[in-house]
């Protein structure tokens, strides 16, 4: 085959583009959609006026200055809509926190020293775990005329976090068991030291996927005592939004922009965390990577 031959083919092979691996790709449109949205619960409040302005343009579609239409009582659901971007973020980010620090303590400090210490802070967080949330927030309600919304995610927080210790805790007694760890305690390392530097980095995965599902479990159920009435008052959430527009009969008026955004705003940050959280789940057993490879591979086997 002459050179001129050979350059031909070359030029006449397929160009084969390099397309993201699944895992990564789904990383990056979670991150993507999720950025977004905290970029507007940031700023959009900075932007907008005053949520509660009543005008006397009620029921107005989108248009007209108002680049979401408005309420019932001419209140601009744009504006209304920045600042329960804002508010169910701070709830989320509120309770993932807690959440972090009470099953980390609860979870991995009691199984790494064992002993009477795991014991009952197993028997604590069995305890909580079997606490419903619904119930409890209910009998606040009813002390707690005027809740925040520091108040519904401190609730949120506390019984949410058990589940979360529970993994936290299984994990911990794995690892605590293996030879790097043992190889540390026979030298001589401080137990402090065998816990932040041979324990903790190899639960930082599993503590940021327990996270991601704190705030989806805090923003969906926050979404859910707003709507029947027992949510933050006096603040603008995704789910006030949907209690005022149902209250407001948005539906049955047929006034979409009113329902339509919170509701739309709610499913993307969900679908944008549990992406996020399927890759944090695929690094953490590669076991599911390797399965993702395989069906993709009969996939285009198949096609």
């Amino acid at each position: 085959m002459t050179a001129t031959t050979e350059g031909a083919v070359a030029v006449a092979a397929p160009i084969r583009r390099r397309s993201l691996p699944p895992m990564t790709l789904k990383l990056a449109v979670g991150l993507g959609i999720a950025g977004l949205i905290i970029l507007f619960g940031v700023l959009g409040p900075l932007l907008v006026g005053n949520p509660s302005t009543v005008r006397d343009v009620g029921l107005t579609g989108p248009g007209n200055g108002f680049l979401l239409g408005t309420t019932q009582s001419g209140q601009d659901v744009f504006a209304q809509l920045a600042y329960a971007t804002r508010g169910s973020l701070i709830i989320g980010v509120v309770v993932g926190a807690i959440t972090l620090l009470l099953s980390s303590f609860f979870g991995v400090v009691g199984a790494f020293i064992g002993g009477s210490t795991d014991e009952a802070f197993s028997l604590f967080t069995n305890i909580m775990l079997v606490i419903p949330g619904l119930p409890l927030v209910i009998v606040i309600s009813s002390y707690v005329p005027n809740k925040s919304i520091w108040l519904v995610a401190a609730v949120l927080a506390i019984t949410s976090w058990a589940g979360s210790a529970r993994v936290l805790r299984g994990f911990t007694l794995s690892v605590r068991s293996r030879d790097y760890v043992l190889a540390a305690r026979i030298g001589g390392e401080k137990r402090w030291r065998i816990l932040l530097v041979e324990i903790l980095p190899n639960l930082i995965p599993l503590l940021a996927s327990q996270v991601v599902f704190a705030v989806i479990f805090a923003i969906l159920g926050e979404a859910g005592l707003s709507f029947l009435g027992l949510g933050a008052s006096g603040s603008f959430t995704w789910g006030t939004m949907l209690f005022y527009a149902q209250n407001g009969l948005a539906l049955r008026l047929g006034a979409w922009w009113w329902f339509a955004p919170p509701g739309l705003a709610i499913a993307l940050f969900g679908a944008a965390l549990s992406l996020i959280n399927f890759s944090i789940d695929e690094i953490i057993n590669p076991k599911l990577r390797a399965q993702t490879r395989a069906e993709r591979k009969e996939w285009s086997v198949k096609a």
